[in-house]
């Protein structure tokens, strides 16, 4: 870790102390915009917004523990092919941090072309439950009641999504910079870490005063980070037995109605055009009455367990398990706990993590000699 500085919060409210912040980037001569969360009208939750005027950003809020959308895919959008134009300052969570990283690997966007800023994410409510938070405590007592909690968001009766509880990448040191909330009195400041020679510059222009560390965010992340492992572990143990057979498997994704929101929703999955959206499953009316005389009953619609599996086979590299499968999804499918068990696998087979490093390849992108030893034999 390189510097560290002290944003400074004002009155008790760590969101307007963040909105200066935004806006001290915006005046800096190389950023053009900043990406960040914005709150939409009437309580239901934040979504991101690319704001070029200062006064503008009176209503973003990067704190509001709602996450309707993986603004990786955004970015991407922001940042692949961008001329001179200047850098997009984007304010992210770890894991849309993470994608971001993961996608720009596969060639969708560009880290060149953008300031990377991550804040410690104590997690988020789900799209049906943000609104519940809100409406009955969504102040800024509450959210810094919420924030003091260090990742353990319960508040009022109401649990964050089993995303967060279960994500154990919680801070964004991948980021240029990072904003430290852990085992901080955000009423009174929050800590800024720069991570690369770009977010060292930044912090050195802005100005903000020195900071050290005295440990308390380690602490907090030390013991958050036991507790979201082990609730991590028993999801997997959990996923692993309801789904460890076909049978299982069909039960575990019974509710599916192929909507493909989970496929729209997730921030890796970047394919233009999508086989499940050609006319390659449109069979015809002589093969499903077929089917169903052989089976004696045909559940419709057919094919979405060879949806799920096909996207697994696809995404389960490039997972960073944020969650917004399982956040999309209509009928409370448990997409996220089986996407992310799978992941877990799957990269720890290929000694790789999605979104840890810009300099690492994907899996299956280069060749490696005595690659699973266990299936080859060990043959030179």
């Amino acid at each position: 870790m390189g510097s560290i500085a002290r944003i400074e919060v004002k009155d008790g409210n760590p969101v307007a102390a963040l909105q200066n912040f935004c806006a001290r980037l915006l005046a800096d001569s190389e950023i053009t915009a900043v990406l960040a969360p914005r709150q939409l009208p009437g309580n239901r939750g934040a979504m991101p917004a690319l704001v070029a005027a200062p006064e503008q950003l009176h209503d973003i809020d990067p704190l509001a523990p709602s996450f309707r959308l993986n603004a990786a895919r955004m970015l991407t959008r922001l940042t692949r092919g961008a001329d001179d134009g200047g850098l997009v300052a984007a304010l992210l969570r770890p894991c849309e941090v993470r994608a971001f990283i993961e996608l720009c690997k596969l060639n969708q966007g560009s880290l060149e072309n953008t300031l990377l800023v991550s804040l410690d994410c104590p997690g988020a409510f789900s799209n049906t439950d943000y609104p519940r938070f809100a409406a009955n405590s969504g102040d800024t007592w509450s959210l810094v009641q919420f924030l003091g909690t260090s990742g353990r968001g319960t508040h009022g009766g109401i649990e964050i999504a089993r995303a967060c509880c279960t994500c154990e990448h919680t801070t964004g040191a991948e980021a240029d910079l990072s904003i430290g909330l852990f085992g901080q009195d955000v009423e009174k400041g929050l800590l800024l870490m720069a991570n690369t020679p770009r977010g060292e510059g930044f912090m050195t222009r802005l100005g903000l005063p020195e900071a050290t560390d005295d440990g308390s965010r380690d602490k907090a992340l030390e013991a958050l980070l036991a507790e979201r492992r082990a609730a991590q572990e028993l999801m997997f143990a959990e996923t692993t037995a309801a789904t460890s057979d076909m049978t299982g498997l069909s039960q575990f994704l019974s509710a599916c109605v192929n909507c493909y929101n989970c496929r729209a929703a997730c921030p890796v999955c970047y394919c233009k055009e999508c086989v499940f959206l050609t006319d390659v499953f449109e069979h015809k009316p002589w093969q499903y009455l077929s089917w169903a005389r052989q089976r004696g009953a045909l559940k419709m619609p057919t094919d979405t367990v060879f949806f799920h599996l096909t996207r697994l086979a696809h995404m389960s590299t490039a997972c960073v398990g944020c969650g917004q499968c399982s956040n999309a999804c209509p009928n409370g499918v448990p997409v996220m706990e089986l996407f992310k068990t799978i992941a877990a696998a799957t990269q720890k087979a290929f000694e790789y993590e999605a979104g840890r490093d810009p300099g690492e390849a994907p899996p299956l992108s280069v060749f490696r000699e005595r690659e699973f030893p266990e299936l080859t034999g060990g043959l030179d």
